[in-house]
């Protein structure tokens, strides 16, 4: 008899899937693992018992539980969205070529193996993403301009125009010492066109823009539905680009621990020092979790205990095989 499989199929029903959201919800808030990044003295100083859950379905449905609509940076989620217009303009095969596919294996912001790749890394990790965002619109261009129209694709994700954390921001400029030595080295390597610093300033910008968990699950709902937003029903970006950009979420979304997420979640996922985390599931719609404290790779320990809780009860893991009874 051939019969339904968990990796297959819809979402259950609206009522089940807000008790599983509320209930992995209350069986990890009280978990104290973690400590808030300090890459920026804004982020040290947030709260570290926030804790936020949405999913939003390819239908619009939308669950949540916990501080789901208070809004934090979306810092290196915001990746995934980037290379997703990129793509669309440039062209994968020159991500490929001049931006690297392959997981570096190593911390988010390392620098030293860019010399030994000739600036070759991949667009989940900080490198990679620098040469990224450097491929939106013309180097040449006025920078405001790069940023009101970067700004305003982002926003075609979320459905609303995405406000910028003023204050992280500020944070960000003073203390990015370690990105701005990124952009200078693959500048000097060849793989940024046009002026370092504009990289580096709209690339800060983009890590700063607020969200809440309700829009992140929003923005990953796009790329579960081929590009289209689930509400708005906006083509934002072709099917091609989501296949390909949720292929390198799998592969480096989680830095060095992405091999380690897909056994336990079975899902491209991507996260952020200030917290989030993404989760994809194709077809069915976004995942999102929130939680300050991060483990030693720079991913939230509360929203990595969620996700994989809801990835089980929802049937979402792409390499499961049980029947669903």
């Amino acid at each position: 008899m051939i019969g339904r499989f968990v990796a297959t199929g819809a979402l259950p029903g609206d009522d089940r899937v807000q008790r599983l959201v509320d209930d992995v919800h209350a069986r990890w808030r009280d978990e104290r693992g973690g400590a808030c990044s300090t890459v920026y003295p804004a982020l040290a100083a947030a709260d570290p018992d926030r804790f936020g859950l949405s999913l939003a379905a390819v239908s619009g449905v939308v669950a949540w539980a916990g501080d789901h609509d208070v809004p934090f940076p979306i810092m290196s989620v915001v990746k995934p969205f980037v290379l997703a217009l990129v793509v669309d303009r440039v062209g994968v095969e020159v991500i490929r070529s001049e931006v690297g596919l392959d997981a570096t294996g190593g911390r988010f912001n390392e620098v030293g193996s860019l010399e030994r790749t000739g600036g070759l890394s991949n667009p989940m990790v900080n490198a990679g993403a620098l040469a990224t965002i450097a491929r939106f619109g013309d180097p040449g261009a006025d920078v405001e301009a790069r940023w009101d129209e970067l700004r305003d694709r982002l926003g075609a994700f979320a459905g609303h125009p995405l406000p910028v954390d003023e204050e992280v921001l500020a944070s960000a400029r003073a203390t990015n010492r370690r990105n701005r030595s990124i952009a200078l080295l693959l500048g000097d390597l060849g793989v940024i066109p046009g002026e370092p610093s504009d990289v580096v300033e709209l690339y800060t910008r983009a890590c700063c823009l607020a969200v809440s968990t309700d829009d992140l699950a929003a923005l990953g709902a796009v790329l579960a539905d081929g590009g289209v937003h689930p509400v708005t029903g906006e083509q934002v970006v072709s099917a091609d680009a989501c296949r390909q950009v949720l292929a390198v979420m799998a592969t480096a979304g989680m830095y060095e621990t992405s091999g380690q997420w897909l056994v336990d979640v079975g899902l491209p996922g991507k996260s952020g020092i200030a917290g989030g985390i993404l989760t994809i599931a194709p077809g069915k719609g976004g995942l999102a979790a929130w939680s300050p404290p991060l483990d030693p790779a720079g991913n939230s320990v509360r929203g990595q205990r969620a996700t994989a809780d809801l990835s089980r009860a929802l049937g979402l893991d792409l390499f499961a095989s049980q029947p669903d009874r």
